[in-house]
């Protein structure tokens, strides 16, 4: 899976679980270094884990990579990569071994996941370094599952072309878009798959994690057009976040541990609210006789405006929890039902 940077130009220059072993404080700091003349892209280095997903609601399949954080198996990601995912499994790239995984926490608004492999014990972590020391023109190695395919990561490299970029970002697996700001840009191909690899110094140190992509088109028949470009969240800032998830702290923007499902989709409505699509059989939508038609309006006492005021408020709530749902149904009458909240996929 892998973001795809819109064409248009947006900023100046672009398109909780328990766990043994060593914990997020454990990390190692990043490290700084210098970038000497003409040195040469470091190939791949340990700490990869190529990252499968089933979205059993959608009945699709999606791949993409993470990094080690720690020895027992904290690996970070992309929010992206584990969105929607019923099951995760992840492959150790050093000692090809799979696990299953299970979400410690995400943040939606900045891209980043932690996930936690089970059963995990003497994995090699990866060594990160501090990209404020990285320049225009740095040799840079991207590493990650590309394809999907599995197996020895894919190797690529290319040049840092930009720093600080704002970039809008689109998800083509469900038409989704987002706006990732602080990027680094570089001529790395990175592709579908590479997502949540890592980007790597001369040194073989992460000083970002791959995000997105704006790639090369085509006019009719004629040869591809335009640069491509990758764009990577600079591995201080996902550091950052990936540590509070580790840690439980929960916030406006991360969400810690299972997340809650009400079983709709929900779209934009006409008015104030979020219209629903389709309502999920079984969930506790469909069991609270919500219909497809109907607009939401309030959620645990909290007015709902939009479908994404409908989900950061879900974020804010757990599976187990009751709350209070309002919606006005297709005739105009206003309906109200206590439900309790399933356990679904990350959001």
């Amino acid at each position: 899976m892998l973001l795809v940077a819109l064409l248009v130009l947006v900023a100046p220059g672009c398109q909780a679980l328990n766990g043994g072993g060593a914990g997020p404080e454990d990390v190692p700091p990043p490290v700084r270094t210098a970038v000497a003349k003409h040195e040469k892209p470091s190939g791949r280095r340990p700490g990869v884990v190529n990252i499968d997903t089933e979205q059993g609601l959608n009945s699709t399949r999606a791949a993409g990579t993470g990094i080690v954080m720690d020895p027992a198996g904290l690996v970070l990601t992309n929010n992206h990569v584990i969105q929607g995912a019923t099951t995760i499994k992840g492959t150790d790239t050093d000692n090809r071994r799979s696990y299953t995984a299970q979400i410690v926490g995400y943040d939606r608004q900045s891209d980043v996941a932690v996930i936690r492999l089970f059963g995990a014990s003497g994995l090699k972590a990866a060594v990160f370094g501090d990209p404020s020391s990285t320049g225009v023109g740095d040799p840079v190695t991207a590493v990650g599952n590309a394809g999907g395919k599995g197996g020895t990561p894919t190797v690529v490299t290319g040049k840092v072309t930009s720093l600080d970029q704002t970039v809008t970002a689109r998800d083509d697996s469900d038409g989704t878009s987002e706006r990732l700001t602080g990027m680094i840009e570089t001529s790395a191909p990175i592709r579908p798959g590479d997502s949540g690899g890592p980007l790597l110094n001369t040194r073989g140190r992460v000083i970002g994690i791959n995000t997105a992509a704006s790639a090369s088109f085509t006019v009719g028949k004629s040869k591809p057009k335009g640069t491509h470009r990758g764009y990577a969240i600079p591995s201080d800032r996902a550091l950052a976040i990936a540590r509070q998830i580790a840690r439980g702290q929960a916030s406006a923007t991360v969400h810690i541990g299972r997340t809650a499902m009400l079983g709709v989709k929900v779209r934009s409505s006409d008015t104030q609210g979020a219209q629903v699509v389709e309502v999920v059989p079984g969930t506790p939508a469909d069991e609270a006789g919500v219909p497809v038609g109907a607009t939401i309006i309030s959620l645990g006492g909290a007015a709902v405006d939009s479908p994404t005021a409908l989900t950061g408020l879900m974020l804010a709530h757990h599976p187990g929890e009751t709350v209070r749902l309002e919606w006005f149904t297709g005739q105009g009458a206003r309906m109200a039902a206590s439900l309790r909240l399933a356990d679904g996929p990350p959001q």
